[in-house]
């Protein structure tokens, strides 16, 4: 049999990360799990990510770059401002789906400290998301398509707080089939709350 290269290997390995984190908890992850859920031994493990703080940094660069480019969303100056905001929250939802153990490495307790560095990387890139937020919604109210009495960080906690309570729903049903439907119906439903009234003549 065909040993798999050690991106393949390396790729296995945070998936399965990812898996058992939604499964079992990021704090409940061990290397005997993982190896386990790959048919591998420990030492299997260990010689592609020597210390357990490898694999969840690695977990962070994966999820981090993949935040950024939707962040990047936001920027594009060819697409106005309010189908930025609906794609970059469309596009975190998306990502989500594809890693739902994502909100909880980023909350859960974590009393050995494994996972510090992790969540600080992953807490520097979504401000750095709701940076990009706040100047879209700063762009709508500059140009009077944002009503006037909705300051852009207001807009922004609102939209972030959109994801949250969906997020807050995953982990109590651990069902992700309701993040991208119901997040676009209601994401509609707020920016058009965000529209200036416009008075009929």
């Amino acid at each position: 049999m065909k040993r798999k290269s050690t991106d393949n290997r390396k790729a296995e390995i945070l998936s399965a990360t990812f898996d058992l984190a939604f499964e079992v908890g990021p704090d409940h992850v061990t290397t005997g799990r993982i190896a386990k859920q790959l048919g591998l031994t420990q030492p299997a493990i260990y010689k592609h990510f020597p210390k357990k703080e490898d694999i969840w940094n690695a977990v962070a660069d994966k999820v981090c770059s993949q935040i950024r480019q939707n962040a990047q969303i936001g920027k594009a100056v060819d697409i106005p401002p309010a189908d930025r905001l609906r794609r970059m929250i469309m596009a975190h939802l998306h990502l989500i789906t594809q890693y739902p153990a994502l909100p909880e490495i980023m909350v859960t307790r974590d009393p050995t400290g494994r996972l510090t560095e992790t969540r600080h990387l992953l807490l520097t890139a979504m401000f750095e998301f709701r940076d990009t937020l706040i100047a879209c919604c700063e762009e709508l109210r500059a140009t009077g398509q944002m009503r006037p009495d909705l300051q852009p960080e207001d807009g922004a906690t609102l939209l972030v707080g959109l994801i949250q309570s969906l997020v807050l729903r995953l982990i109590l049903t651990r069902d992700t089939s309701h993040l991208v439907i119901e997040g676009e119906r209601l994401l509609n439903l707020q920016l058009s709350l965000f529209e200036c009234e416009r008075h009929q003549p």
